[in-house]
Order: structure tokens, then C-alpha cells, then sequence
């Protein structure tokens, strides 16, 4: 076999590191230093940190989408019932998934780059371009596995039939350990884990592809982020909105018939008349509940072009 000449190889290497945002004069000395620096590393969750605090400013809309795959209700009647309820209420449930958005993104940012890092140095069959797909899905197991009680708590402060008889946070943690984990804090695991170990492979594989598509076409840097970070949301987010709905209604309620995964979506299906457009209720605002996450694509990767 003819050895590779070593001006190709040279190239390649330098494709790589701008694949991966780093600068082709850097050595691979310098770049392996740079990898294995603690601080640097510690810079990356700190910056996906700040930019999953966007998050944030969308939780109202991130509501609204919870009533309407709970109760299968339109947009006004949704916000109407909202607006009812007051501010206060409408707030009711914003600490769990401010603390659960704000660690999730640091944990499935970081963890993707040091993923994607240990994949690079150890790959030698796969395409360059599937690596950040692959650890994406990586992540975004073990995403699924640490926030599954985290989304449980938020669904069910956000169900507003449980006010009476579970008011607080503690009254709900309470409630759930006196379940066994399939049923209390681990309750529609496996949707969440196919929904989020899917979804983070698709983003992470997608939004440098897409956003390197839209500077091509003249667009900033910052705003081909933030426009690749919003298509790859809206893709990823209404094929498997059905999932989500899912979720939603079996994480909602506590105490009552305790059915399986197969049984559960049986019930849904049959409760929204067997029709996709009922099903697909609140669809419609994943499209401004996808601004947020190209708020956090393009901080994200503003800052990481910073460091490297």
C-alpha cells in the first residue's frame, strides 16, 4: 500500500482542526497541551453555562406547550387558562427547569466536546464528520439519565390539578420516593432517553454543517449560529413532538392506574381521537421555543471560537 504523502497528510490535519474550530498554526504539540489544560476545559462548561441562562426567557412559552400536550387545548385557550391563573402561577415550576436547563446544557455541551475530543485521538475508521454526532448521542444518554427526575418534578408543578395536593417541591419528592423508580422519579425514562440521545446526536451532528452552509451565503458568524442553532432545533424538535406529548401525560400525574409505555401511548392516541393534528397541539410554538436555542448556539459558539 502507498504511504500517504505527508503534505496530505499536513492537510487533513489542519481540515481537522478547523472542523473543530482551531487554528491551523497550531501545533500538534500545542493543541494536545491545549486538550489536556483543566482550565480550558473548565471554560467550556462555564461559557455553555451562560448561554443555556437563555433558556430562561422562554419558559412561559415552554408552559403554554406543556398545557397544550396535556389537555390537547388550542393556543388561546391555553393562554387564556394561563392568564387566569396569574402571574405567580404561571411561574409555578420555573426553579426545577431553570436548574435543570442550566446544568443540562452544561452537562450536554461539555460533555459533547470532551466526548468528541476522546473520539478524534482514538478514531481511525469512522468519517471525521459523524464524531460529533456520535458524541452527541453520547451525551445525550447520559442527559436522559441524569434529568429524567428533574423533568418529572417540572411536569408535575406545571400540571395545574396537582396545586391542592402537591403545593411544593418537597411535598412532590416526597410523594415520589414513596414510588419505585419506574414509576416516581424515573417515570417515562425510555421515551426521554430515545428523545434526548437522538436529539443531541442529530444537533451536534447538523448545526456546524448548516451553520458553515449560511456563511457561505454571507452571513456573520454569530448569525449562522444563531439561524443553524434554530433550523436544527425545529428539525430535531416536531418529528418526535409526538414523544414529547407522550412524556408529558405520563409524567403529569401522580397516584393514578400505573400503566406501561405501550399502554400509555395507547391511551394518548385514543384520547386525541386517533388524529395527528389533535396530537401535535402546541407543535406550532416549537418554533419560538427554537429561538432560545439559537440564543444558546451562537453564545456557545461565540465563545468557544474565543478560546481556541
Amino acid at each position: 500500500m502507498l504511504e500517504e504523502p505527508k503534505a496530505s497528510q499536513k492537510t487533513r490535519k489542519e481540515s481537522k482542526r478547523r472542523e473543530m474550530g482551531w487554528s491551523p498554526a497550531t501545533s500538534d504539540k500545542e493543541q494536545d497541551q491545549k486538550d489536556a489544560d483543566p482550565t480550558d476545559q473548565l471554560h467550556r462548561y462555564k461559557h455553555s453555562l451562560i448561554s443555556t441562562l437563555t433558556t430562561v426567557m422562554t419558559f412561559p412559552i415552554y408552559k403554554t406547550v406543556f398545557r397544550q400536550q396535556l389537555h390537547s387545548s388550542g393556543v388561546r385557550e391555553t393562554v387564556a387558562q394561563l392568564n387566569k391563573e396569574g402571574p405567580l402561577k404561571l411561574y409555578r415550576g420555573v426553579a426545577p427547569p431553570l436548574l435543570m436547563r442550566t446544568l443540562n446544557g452544561t452537562l450536554l455541551f461539555g460533555l459533547q466536546g470532551t466526548l468528541l475530543q476522546q473520539l478524534s485521538r482514538a478514531n481511525s475508521i469512522l468519517p471525521e464528520m459523524v464524531l460529533p454526532a456520535l458524541a452527541g448521542l453520547g451525551a445525550g444518554a447520559v442527559e436522559a439519565l441524569i434529568f429524567t427526575p428533574f423533568e418529572r418534578v417540572q411536569n408535575i408543578l406545571q400540571n395545574s390539578g396537582n396545586d391542592r395536593s402537591l403545593p411544593t417541591i418537597r411535598s412532590i419528592l416526597v410523594r415520589l420516593r414513596s414510588e419505585n423508580l419506574a414509576h416516581g422519579f424515573y417515570r417515562a425514562f425510555l421515551p426521554i432517553l430515545a428523545r434526548n440521545a437522538l436529539g443531541s446526536s442529530l444537533y451536534f451532528g447538523l448545526k456546524d454543517p448548516v451553520s458553515s452552509a449560511l456563511r457561505e451565503q454571507g452571513l456573520s458568524p454569530v448569525a449562522s449560529s444563531f439561524f443553524s442553532g434554530v433550523i436544527v432545533s425545529m428539525v430535531i424538535s416536531l418529528p418526535p413532538y409526538p414523544m414529547s406529548v407522550l412524556v408529558a401525560n405520563m409524567q403529569a400525574k401522580v397516584g393514578e392506574e400505573k400503566l406501561g409505555l405501550r399502554a400509555s401511548a395507547q391511551k394518548l392516541w385514543r384520547a386525541r381521537q386517533c388524529s395527528l393534528i389533535l396530537l401535535y397541539r402546541g407543535g406550532s410554538l416549537v418554533i419560538l421555543r427554537s429561538i432560545s436555542w439559537g440564543i444558546t448556539t451562537a453564545i456557545y459558539d461565540h465563545l468557544e471560537n474565543r478560546i481556541n
